[in-house]
């Protein structure tokens, strides 16, 4: 008897499917890892162990996670908002670098005339300048349709290299001895940290914003037009919905809270705008976004996770004498995964005689 087998589309993914995949995509990632580990002469669970102990061993570890947690927590926030729309915005590290330099000219120049609102300040700021930095492909999609996904990738590079450009010549500190990087921002302009800890204000702003995302998806008429909008643009516009204007505000949203990241980082972290900011974050919340399947609440969890992987990731570079570059390796192929385990989740298999 010869069977044949079939991929059949599912109009709603069963709800086993979505949360199992996820868990799935993960674990076969671990696996793909420990198989490179392997070929390297590493051993794979001495080096898991290790990372795990490095992220989460020791209050100090553990305070390092956390803190690599908010700038995660905070981009995986933005492209969430952009994803559920169907609008890919992979700007979200340019997004950060502009929150950052703005926040650092407040700090900067504006410090002394603003004395008691320097950090509301900075905030603001931060928000704007990654809005407004969204806002170029965010008008370029709504009014010509140019694809949003080459145009923010595109202005990642111009924010990089810009934020180069000031830390190594008009913003460099002349006393800082020739190292690239501003002077060290005023007191007033340092976000209050937890005591003892590198943990920071941004944490909150994370914790707050996720709140507000869920209220938004699940209570609100606008949340429910972008789900509209992501899962069907025709029937969004039969139902009279505005899309350009949709566009344009859920990209504002997704680069200012991108902003905040940086912002974040320059006055929780570094209190100077220098080398080292970019680090990633931007391409890493794509991933945090998709294995949190663009829940606000879930992000939450998926980010610490991943900023464990971040911390770990150096630590065993100390420890087992391997790259650092492991963390990335096993990010990207949890990626990869977890697009698999997405496109999976669309079809289920028939065995037909």
């Amino acid at each position: 008897m010869k069977f044949k087998v079939r991929f059949e589309r599912t109009l709603i993914p069963t709800p086993l499917a979505i949360w199992l995949m996820p868990i799935l995509s993960i674990i076969s990632a671990f696996i793909c890892g420990a198989i490179l580990l392997a070929a390297v002469g590493a051993d794979p669970l001495k080096t898991y162990k290790a990372m795990l102990l490095g992220a989460f061993g020791t209050k100090y570890n553990l305070s390092e996670t956390i803190v690599k947690t908010i700038p995660l927590l905070l981009c995986g926030l933005a492209v969430s908002i952009a994803f559920k729309m169907r609008l890919w915005n992979i700007g979200a590290e340019g997004q950060l670098m502009m929150g950052a330099f703005a926040a650092s000219g407040v700090a900067l120049f504006l410090s002394n005339q603003l004395p008691g609102i320097t950090i509301p300040m900075m905030i603001l700021s931060g928000f704007i300048a990654g809005a407004l930095w969204a806002a170029i492909p965010a008008l370029l999609k709504s009014f010509f349709k140019v694809n949003e996904i080459i145009t923010t990738l595109m202005a990642n590079y111009i924010a990089i290299l810009w934020i180069r450009y000031l830390f190594y010549g008009p913003w460099r500190d002349p006393k800082g001895f020739g190292f690239p990087g501003t002077a060290i921002f005023p007191k007033s302009a340092w976000l209050p940290r937890l005591p003892g800890t590198r943990i920071h204000l941004g944490l909150l702003f994370g914790l707050v914003i996720a709140m507000l995302l869920y209220l938004v998806f699940k209570r609100m008429k606008w949340g429910y037009e972008i789900k509209v909008i992501g899962e069907s643009a025709k029937a969004a516009r039969y139902a009279g919905m505005d899309i350009g204007r949709n566009i344009i505000l859920v990209m504002l949203l997704s680069g200012g809270i991108a902003g905040l990241a940086g912002m974040s980082e320059v006055a929780g972290i570094y209190h100077r705008l220098q080398q080292g900011i970019n680090v990633g974050y931007g391409y890493t919340a794509i991933i945090i976004a998709w294995l949190a399947r663009l829940n606000p609440r879930s992000i939450i969890l998926v980010s610490f996770l991943m900023a464990g992987l971040f911390v770990g990731g150096d630590q065993i570079q100390i420890a087992m004498k391997l790259s650092s570059s492991i963390a990335p390796i096993l990010q990207g192929t949890i990626l990869f995964f977890v697009l698999a385990g997405e496109l999976l989740t669309c079809y289920r298999i028939r065995l037909e005689r």
